[in-house]
This record gives C-alpha cells, structure tokens and sequence, in this order.
C-alpha cells in the first residue's frame, strides 16, 4: 500500500458542521428572547464566524478571544445588546450536543480502519469538539484525535501535523495522506508538512488559488478509489 496513515479533517469533512452550526444558532439565539429568521440572523453570523477563523488561520487571533469575539462583533452588527460572554457559553453548550456525520462517513471509515491507521486533527475548540468527535460513534476507529485549542496550533501550521505523527509514533511522511474540505488549512497545511493531500470538494468549487492538492474528490467513497481499494 502507498500509504499506512490517513489524517481526516473533522468538520466539514466527515461531520456536517454547517448543520450543526444552525442547529447551536437558532438554539442560541431562542434562548436569548431573539426573534430568528434564520435567512438574517445565519447569515450575518456565518460571514462573521468565516472572516474571525480566517483570521485565526492567518495568526491574528487566538482561540481564546474567537470564542467570544465572534459573538461581540454578531450583538454589534445587530445592534442586540446581549451579553456576548454569556451568549458564547450557551451557543458552546449547543454546538457540543449536536453532532451530526455525512452518510458515507461510517462506511467509509469503518472499511479503511481494517487496513489503515486513521487518525483526526481539527482546528476546534475543546469544549465542542470532545463531545461531537471523540465522543461520536465513529471515535472507536481513531487512534488519535487531535484539537486545535488542546495543542495551541493549529491547521496549516506543520507543528500540528508533528504533533499528530509523534502521538502516533509514524515517522514516514511519505505514507502519509491528508483528506480535507479546505485548501487554505487542510491541504496547505499538509502541504506545508511535506505529505500528500486529498481534497474534499463536493461541491466542486473551482480552485482559483496556488494550492494544489496531490488529489480531489467530491464523494467521500472516491477516496477507496485513490488508495486502490
């Protein structure tokens, strides 16, 4: 076999985050007496909660502050004057509870778990992602899963991929295959390790960046098909 170690993104990937996020917002914003349309109030959100990780991805804020931020910034532009301290905690509390896989996501790891050692690294938060992820149905079929805040680095700095490679104790990074939904954090970041990558784009969005992955699919199966299964 090419290759002995996958490393999945979480998010995105092999979770459907998007509709855990909209589950945690809408919950949120109930709580809080907010009267929610969710074509106004998601979007707002989403454009914010994209920009403030951009700008985590680029080094400019921790996740510390993101936790809250993104929320300071949400009561700014609404003009809603809720505690955002407390609006993050709730929003947290439900973004944890709801944990939700692609269908293909069960069939697909646990068919390559007979063969390969697979192992997560996410750029999360502890607090959500040990109740979504290492707690999900398909934990068992990880060696490791590793977060973001736990480590303080994340996607795509290298350290992380380090990080993830020691605790498994594999040294070969040409055994080793990246899969990811995004190019700047996933498939630059195992760029930027020196392994392969595998770009999940299912809904195939042109790339119009210099980051070029070694492989791209649209269906999660598709990946059976690169590691000539």
């Amino acid at each position: 076999m090419r290759y002995e170690i996958i490393i999945f993104d979480a998010d995105e990937t092999l979770f459907d985050f998007k509709k855990s996020e909209r589950d945690a917002f809408k919950n949120t914003m109930l709580e809080f007496d907010i009267e929610y349309d969710e074509n106004h109030h998601l979007k707002i959100y989403t454009d914010i909660n994209m920009a403030i990780w951009k700008e985590f991805e680029d080094g400019l804020i921790n996740q510390k502050k993101l936790k809250v931020e993104r929320f300071k910034r949400l009561s700014d532009k609404l003009n809603a004057g809720f505690d955002e301290t407390a609006f993050a905690k709730s929003y947290i509390k439900h973004l944890s509870n709801a944990s939700f896989l692609y269908d293909d996501t069960i069939n697909l790891v646990e068919s390559l778990h007979k063969d390969y050692r697979l192992t997560i690294i996410t750029n999360g938060l502890t607090d959500v992602q040990d109740n979504r992820i290492r707690k999900s149905i398909i934990a068992e079929f990880f060696e490791d899963i590793v977060v973001s805040e736990e480590v303080e680095v994340s996607k795509p700095d290298p350290k992380i991929f380090e990080h993830a490679l020691n605790n498994i104790k594999h040294t070969d990074k040409s055994k080793v295959l990246m899969v990811g939904d995004s190019l700047t954090s996933d498939i630059q970041g195992g760029i930027n390790f020196g392994i392969d990558t595998c770009w999940f784009n299912p809904n195939k969005i042109v790339n119009k960046t210099g980051i070029k992955p070694t492989y791209e699919i649209s269906n999660l199966m598709e990946l059976k098909n690169i590691l000539g299964k």
